[in-house]
């Protein structure tokens, strides 16, 4: 049997995780699709490197609202 200490999350983790788990998951779907519009706009207006650089905003938000969603179904240090 595994020692249910051995596991725990640090402080700030879950200080992130229960600050994060306030925020409706599509907030950052709104966010990536806000970021590829922005980045739309700046390469119609001729700004290629800022463009480059707001779209690649995407991904990270994304990933964000995948790890945000995961701490709502499992929670921090949850016990099966």
């Amino acid at each position: 049997m595994q020692d249910s200490n051995q596991h725990k999350e640090g402080k700030v983790a879950t200080a992130i995780e229960e600050q994060t788990a306030k925020l409706p998951s599509d907030t950052f779907l709104w966010a990536a699709l806000g970021s590829m519009a922005v980045s739309a706009g700046l390469k119609i207006a001729g700004r290629k490197h800022s463009a480059l650089f707001v779209g690649q905003w995407a991904a990270p938000f994304l990933l964000l609202g995948i790890y945000n969603k995961l701490v709502k179904l499992e929670g921090h240090d949850q016990e099966s």
